[in-house]
């Protein structure tokens, strides 16, 4: 009985919905383009824009220094190359050390 009054409630209100829909509808639709174009949220939105276009060049940086990374993980992955620390593979494709700090130092060698 419950789930038939459910249905009956919802019946009424959609045919109630409908008939007051579109002049509700037209009226909303209206007082929010009176605010959308209203001085201070155009204001707004010169300023939040103007925001978005200065802090475009340091967000496309970042982005392609995430890229870069990425991109070297996935190929360090697909390669199998587990370099340790004091090795690093150029950008001529030639393993390169870094011999700072390795080793017991010069003339301390046998």
């Amino acid at each position: 009985m419950a789930k038939l009054s459910f249905l009956a409630g919802l019946a009424a209100g959609y045919v109630l919905g409908a008939k007051a829909g579109q002049k509700r509808y037209e009226q909303i639709k209206g007082k929010a383009t009176q605010v959308w174009s209203s001085d201070p949220v155009q204001s707004k939105v010169d300023t939040v824009v103007q925001t978005v276009k200065d802090q475009a060049p340091v967000v496309a940086a970042k982005v392609g220094d995430a890229a870069k990374t990425a991109g070297s993980a996935a190929r360090e992955r697909v390669t199998g190359e587990h370099l340790p620390e004091t090795l690093h593979r150029g950008t001529d494709g030639r393993l390169h050390t870094d011999t700072t700090g390795f080793g017991p130092g010069p003339g301390k060698l046998p």
